[in-house]
């Protein structure tokens, strides 16, 4: 049986996989320092973090290309992670 193609299956995965990690990070320093602080820097970072990645890969690899693309799907997965966080913790921060 031959499974069906996924059309940008790539971007999917590039979303998925920065959504994680932005949200472990958030997680990870949840209590540790002040919430606005602590958002900034890691959204900075690891938006950052997959603009070098990408530029490398480019740069550094002659079967591997940058692409723009990579880096919209990864910071549309840090910023709806982030949005998921601050979603829940100003839920249950009210209770």
């Amino acid at each position: 049986m031959k499974l069906p193609q996924v059309n940008f299956i790539d971007k999917i995965l590039h979303f998925s996989a920065y959504f994680a990690l932005t949200l472990s990070w958030q997680l990870a320093f949840y209590k540790s320092v002040k919430l606005k602080i602590k958002e900034s820097l890691i959204i900075v970072a690891v938006f950052f973090y997959g603009i070098i990645i990408e530029v490398l890969q480019g740069a550094l690899t002659s079967y591997r290309q940058a692409d723009l693309l990579d880096i919209i799907a990864n910071f549309i997965g840090i910023i709806i992670a982030w949005a998921f966080f601050r979603g829940f913790f100003f839920k249950n921060r009210m209770k």
